[in-house]
């Protein structure tokens, strides 16, 4: 994958890889006889990860902003990053195993596409260790009595980070996986 392709760096994919994108553009998919079931699951589940990960972002801004003490941040921080980060990891290990192989044998010219979805999801779980690192790294430092701002700072910067790839990804995978969804039919993946 070339530098152009690295989710840290790129705009969006290209239409060489999103083929299909202009032929089934975002704003006309739910009318298309093709969208059902599946398409609107698959947005739905993207919406929500978007949700979740705009939560815990809210959570850390109310804690460096002091809306939030550090007795009550772990209460709300913890389930709220948990559930994110367990519902991404979860989501990602079902598009490896079962979804992204079966766009894969639809029509050869996806391959392109997945590879660089794939790519994504090890870009993206490595951010998420990292993240997940400097939350532990956090979480210990509330019981210090002179905690360090800057392990606030960098949490924020990481997570930060998480998100921003995680909302590149998911644009893309929707440029390729919701246009093919319509192209042939949802039953061809479902």
């Amino acid at each position: 994958m070339s530098d152009a392709h690295a989710l840290a760096t790129r705009d969006g994919i290209t239409d060489d890889i999103a083929y299909l994108r202009a032929a089934y553009p975002r704003g006309d998919w739910a009318k298309h006889v093709n969208f059902g079931q599946l398409c609107d699951f698959w947005l739905h589940v993207h919406q929500s990860l978007r949700t979740e990960g705009g939560a815990v972002e809210g959570i850390i801004a109310d804690f460096r902003e002091g809306r939030l003490d550090a007795q009550a941040f772990p209460h709300r921080f913890v389930p709220a990053l948990n559930q994110f980060l367990g519902h991404l990891d979860g989501h990602h290990r079902i598009e490896d195993a079962v979804y992204f192989p079966k766009f894969r044998a639809l029509d050869p010219r996806m391959q392109r596409g997945f590879d660089l979805l794939e790519a994504d999801h090890h870009a993206i779980h490595d951010a998420l260790e990292t993240t997940l690192g400097s939350a532990r790294g956090l979480l210990a430092s509330l019981s210090e009595p002179n905690r360090d701002a800057r392990v606030v700072d960098t949490h924020a910067d990481h997570a930060a980070l998480l998100t921003r790839l995680l909302l590149r990804h998911l644009a893309d995978e929707e440029d390729l996986v919701i246009p093919a969804m319509l192209e042939h039919g949802e039953r061809r993946v479902g």
